[in-house]
């Protein structure tokens, strides 16, 4: 061993260098990492309103006789960085069933998450995907049917004796029982 005072410096100088570039290394990655966890484990819900009620159309625009019509969810998105106003966040079918009355179903299909079209020519809904039927009451048509469940009704407050109000929710696909996503 050296008796060398100055030979045992210079190995602390690089040590404490070495342990502050780590600490300011680490404080600067810490940042962007930190954020793109922030981002990666937002909670990713089907439905971005909550389950909130959103106004979606006027009784003028349904048809008397209880035929279904299907109208566009719009909702405020909101993130960490950016706020999308009326952006569209599903869809639903509304139907009178009478006068005061109305029924709503989620457009989304039980069974794989396919979009349900109205087939008026059947007087029912039809998933385009497994040729899923569904009765204008949202039962399932056909005991064959690959759907778990029948459509996902939601629930309607009429306000103002003319808007409809819905509480939009996605459910989760394959499974017999309604789960919100």
């Amino acid at each position: 061993m050296s008796d060398n005072p100055r030979s045992v410096n210079p190995d602390r100088r690089g040590f404490l260098k070495g342990a502050g570039a780590l600490v300011v290394g680490a404080g600067a990655l810490g940042v962007p990492v930190g954020t793109g966890l922030a981002v990666f484990l937002e909670p990713r819900s089907g439905s971005e309103t909550g389950g909130a009620f959103i106004k979606v159309a006027s009784t003028n625009a349904l048809p008397a006789d209880g035929v279904p019509r299907k109208f566009s969810v719009l909702a405020d998105r909101v993130n960490a960085w950016n706020r999308q106003p009326a952006a569209p966040v599903g869809a639903v079918y509304l139907r009178r069933t009478d006068e005061t009355t109305i029924e709503a179903f989620n457009v989304v299909c039980p069974h794989a998450g396919c979009l349900v079209e109205y087939a008026p020519d059947r007087d029912s809904y039809l998933c385009p995907c497994h040729e899923s039927t569904f009765a204008l009451d949202g039962t399932i048509n056909d005991p064959q049917s690959p759907a778990p469940r029948g459509l996902d009704a939601l629930e309607v407050n009429l306000r103002n004796g003319t808007e409809i109000w819905v509480r939009f929710r996605n459910f989760r696909t394959g499974k017999s029982e309604q789960i919100p996503a």
